[in-house]
């Protein structure tokens, strides 16, 4: 097997002019990119003129390299932007500029000039419209793909997709991540609670089967930017045939995060109904299902969020994080109950 070439701030000008994307004469700057957890990340550009972002998978996650995953997730990532182009009648994906299968890299267009959308829920966000929209394209996307032949196939993501889910559904219940003093203590007593291990157990046994629509299953805070022509969705490596209940589980938790962090947990559910509205007009009567397990999803998101490997700031201090924790736990174990009140179904249908 030939050996991958390894990109670096050094020969990156030189890859990008053999790709064609730059003259062998043009000053190219290169810088890093975003938070580059998983893969490598840096901004290649031309003083006032043409951008990109470039990514390349290597078999060490970029900042866990602890953890080494096949470098066929960048195939995934590109594969999902070519399988949803059609249904993203709104440009929520990044275009691709360049596709290097070889050496797993794929070039992409810069949205620097987008906000992330955890920094905008901190500092408040003014309007639900384009997570609105963001969730119509996902509902575009589940509703047309799934029950079609071969995606599955086409996407078999399994080792990025199970090493998500371990840090989801599984690691929080095994392992003592750091966090302060008084998280740390309810962390312990969480993972001898049983009843909530079979929980996440039985939502992970559901994540994990191999049918279903084609999820992003990545739709965190992080990887959703907002910008002057409507919002964006990046990070697509663990794109796979799944549960679409996961993809709107995951952005609820992150659109309640911060507030739930404050204590003031229902300042967001005039969003949460906005967007699970909006997903659920365009998804049509597949969506009404799916109700309890988004819940149960989100709940299950907020805990990993607060005691797992992946820590949010909104958590830092004790008693945020204790206060999110009590939010999760109870969203995990009563999902149905919840779901009227943090989605609206019920209000809407009297």
């Amino acid at each position: 097997m030939r050996k991958q070439l390894c990109l670096s701030d050094e020969n990156l000008p030189d890859y990008l002019v053999h790709l064609g994307l730059f003259g062998p004469d043009e000053d190219l700057q290169v810088e890093i990119a975003g938070d580059g957890n998983i893969n490598w990340v840096r901004r290649a550009s031309l003083p006032g003129g043409t951008s990109y972002i470039v990514k390349q998978a290597r078999p060490a996650l970029e900042k866990f390299p602890e953890y080494e995953v096949t470098t066929e997730r960048l195939i995934f990532e590109a594969r999902y932007l070519e399988r949803v182009q059609p249904f993203d009648t709104d440009g929520i994906c990044p275009k691709v500029i360049g596709f290097d299968p070889d050496e797993r890299v794929l070039v992409l267009e810069d949205l620097s000039d987008c906000t992330r959308l955890d920094d905008a829920l901190t500092e408040g966000l003014k309007s639900a419209a384009s997570l609105q929209t963001l969730a119509r394209f996902l509902a575009r996307v589940h509703a047309a793909t799934a029950k079609e032949c071969g995606l599955a196939a086409a996407f078999e993501n399994d080792a990025m997709r199970r090493l998500h889910g371990d840090h989801i559904f599984i690691l929080p219940y095994l392992e003592e991540f750091p966090a302060p003093p008084a998280t740390t203590m309810r962390a312990a007593e969480l993972r001898a609670d049983r009843e909530l291990a079979g929980i996440a157990r039985e939502a992970y046994d559901t994540y994990l089967r191999p049918n279903g629509p084609l999820v992003h299953a990545d739709v965190q805070a992080t990887n959703i930017l907002l910008g002057a022509n409507g919002p964006k969705l990046i990070d697509a490596e663990i794109a796979h045939a799944g549960d679409p209940a996961f993809d709107i589980g995951t952005l609820i938790a992150h659109l309640v995060l911060p507030d739930a962090a404050r204590g003031e947990p229902e300042r967001a559910i005039p969003l949460t109904r906005a967007v699970w509205q909006a997903y659920r007009n365009e998804c049509g009567p597949d969506a009404t299902p799916l109700e309890a397990d988004v819940i149960r999803y989100a709940g299950l998101e907020l805990i990993r969020r607060t005691i797992g490997a992946a820590r949010v700031r909104y958590v830092k201090e004790d008693e945020a994080g204790l206060r999110v924790l009590d939010l999760g736990t109870d969203w995990t174990r009563g999902p149905g109950q919840t779901a009227s009140s943090v989605l609206g179904y019920e209000e809407e249908r009297a």
